[in-house]
């Protein structure tokens, strides 16, 4: 493409683009696009002049924090001041200076703000919170339909903001956990709106910056071979919990101890034959799918969508086709008691059977599933000491409910229709809220009960592969040794080598009194609060309804005991090891 005859420049300008634009590589072009739109901005003649745009982020696993970033960078693109701010590390106060704000926030659970963002929260919803006059601002919601507060955290900021006196410039936008889309859409209106407002009477011409498209990732998950699958769990024990070995050779991919895995299962036949039995759909049928794409209906029930999570936003909108008086009434508020108990234990397909719609077309079925999600697994290695691999410990579901055999559908994927040497498509995720100290000389203790354990495998290897001195105390609980001490033989090792200097367990059904790991904890008590004086970071990770909530009153009743702290005081002390990142967890 050459320069226009028209353009603003001169023929020896012209001249010199003309021979100079045609060698570029698409990596060079870019930088230029990028060099010239800040060089214009520093002029006085991009966006310079508008207030800055603070991207204001609440995150648990660390994708509101991506947004976050990404978000920053497209505004820069534009000319315009903009800079990300983690709710965990401002006070309610600061917001009233930030003039132009946008705010991206994920829900955790069933309407609980992110763990580091707890406090914010309060204080934000507090009366003491500041006027906003003269904020303006958007909220980007992050959520999961498949719990009844959906975006609860997202949905509570927008409605405060507005409240506290400050005024939207772009509606909120709720994402479900396919939130690609839907968070591109909000930006680009977000840009286009601030855009506006920054323009002069000369504005600049900006060229867009993008970045190096990944070959493998959320958007094009690789093809993994398994390599290897191991039953963790002896003959005799109450659960079936594996141990899972991925290639990423090819892949690109690389991960740190404490990210996630995020794999793409499909549907199990025999629920996709009860779909169509329910139905009376024989799978030949068409259907479109959300973004327009035409499947056969077998291969979108099998690939595609979620056939058996069952939530009151599927109810409502099966019942646009039902038109059902009972499940109006379940789905009212008033019922809300009633209606848990109807969804406990049941899938798509009961409410197919329940409650059956005679001429239902098979979009009106793909129109009230999601999209399959993907699921998150911790990774359970260090790839320092396995290169080019990535390992799992699922824990594979399976239980009968309403008469019917259940099984999870990922980990059932992973354990029963994948077989060794074949591939399942997959993508790293990193986890910024879940690291290691930078320090290798930090000590760190380790709370990973069941599953619980992966990440902190990936913990002590990493350390032992780079030589950190710091000293490394794990707990870990079960339910009974001889069938559920999940890598034994591989603590043991690290025990003897001095790679694990710790390891207190737990196995709460090998006594008539339950032992749990947070019992542990307080038994280690002057132990465990020494190693907290002398600096080490503290983790947790595993079951959010029971286990983390009392691993963290363990904590504060030392804090009190050992630390000789006031209740308050000891509120306050866990604020600043969260704040510090010297307390994490990864729960679910």
């Amino acid at each position: 493409m050459q320069i226009p005859d028209n353009a603003p420049l001169s023929p020896e300008q012209r001249a010199s683009l003309n021979a100079v634009l045609p060698s570029l590589s698409d990596a060079q072009s870019v930088w230029l696009g990028g060099f010239l739109s800040g060089y214009q901005a520093a002029r006085g003649k991009g966006g310079g002049s508008m207030d800055p745009v603070t991207v204001l982020y609440g995150t648990e696993s660390g994708n509101a924090e991506s947004l976050a970033d990404q978000s920053v960078k497209a505004l820069k693109g534009k000319g315009l001041d903009a800079r990300a701010r983690n709710m965990a590390d401002i006070k309610p106060s600061d917001l009233a200076g930030m003039k132009k704000l946008m705010v991206i926030v994920s829900t955790w659970g069933d309407g609980d703000p992110p763990d580091a963002v707890v406090d914010f929260h309060k204080k934000i919803m507090g009366e003491e919170a500041p006027r906003l006059d003269g904020v303006e601002f958007s909220v980007c919601a992050l959520g999961d339909t498949s719990y009844e507060q959906f975006c609860k955290t997202g949905k509570d900021f927008d409605r405060r903001l507005e409240v506290l006196g400050g005024k939207r410039f772009l509606g909120r936008t709720d994402c479900d956990v396919d939130y690609e889309g839907a968070f591109q859409k909000w930006l680009n209106e977000c840009l286009e709106v601030l855009d506006k407002q920054a323009s002069s009477a000369s504005p600049a011409v900006v060229a867009p910056v993008t970045t190096a498209a990944v070959e493998y990732g959320k958007k094009n998950p690789f093809p993994s071979e398994l390599k290897d699958r191991a039953l963790l769990t002896g003959t005799g024990s109450s659960k079936e919990t594996i141990h899972l070995e991925l290639s990423l050779a090819g892949s690109g991919m690389t991960y740190q101890p404490g990210d996630a895995l995020a794999v793409i299962p499909s549907n199990r036949a025999e629920d996709v034959e009860a779909i169509l039995k329910a139905t009376g759909f024989n799978g030949d049928e068409t259907v479109t799918l959300p973004k327009g794409e035409e499947r056969k209906l077998m291969d979108a029930l099998t690939h595609d969508l979620d056939i058996t999570s069952l939530t009151k936003p599927i109810l409502e909108k099966y019942n646009k086709v039902a038109a059902s008086d009972r499940i109006t009434t379940l789905t009212n508020k008033e019922h809300s008691a009633e209606l848990k108990d109807y969804l406990y234990g049941r899938q798509v397909v009961d409410v197919l059977e329940d409650f059956p719609v005679k001429g239902l077309k098979p979009d009106d079925l793909a129109g009230i599933l999601r999209k399959m999600p993907p699921r998150l697994y911790s990774i359970a290695s260090s790839i320092k000491a396995h290169p080019d691999e990535v390992h799992l410990t699922v824990a594979v579901v399976r239980y009968d409910a309403h008469g019917k055999g259940r099984v999870g559908v990922c980990s059932s994927y992973m354990a029963d229709r994948v077989a060794i040497g074949e591939t399942m498509p997959i993508y790293t995720h990193n986890n910024k809220n879940f690291k290691l100290p930078e320090s290798g000389d930090t000590p760190i203790i380790m709370v990973g009960p069941g599953t619980g354990i992966a990440p902190f495998r990936a913990f002590v290897e990493e350390r032992f592969e780079v030589g950190a001195k710091g000293k490394n105390w794990l707990f870990f609980g079960e339910r009974n040794y001889s069938y559920d001490f999940l890598y034994q033989l591989e603590w043991q090792d690290h025990l003897k080598s001095g790679a694990l200097n710790r390891l207190d367990v737990a196995f709460s059904r090998d006594q008539k009194k339950k032992i749990y790991v947070q019992d542990r904890i307080l038994q280690q008590a002057d132990a465990l609060w020494a190693w907290l004086e002398e600096g080490a970071h503290f983790y947790v990770c595993g079951d959010a309804a029971n286990m983390a909530g009392d691993v963290h009153n363990a904590l504060l009743a030392i804090a009190q005991k050992q630390g000789g702290k006031s209740p308050e005081a000891a509120e306050e002390w866990i604020k600043e090891l969260k704040k510090s990142k010297r307390y994490q967890r990864d729960v679910y």
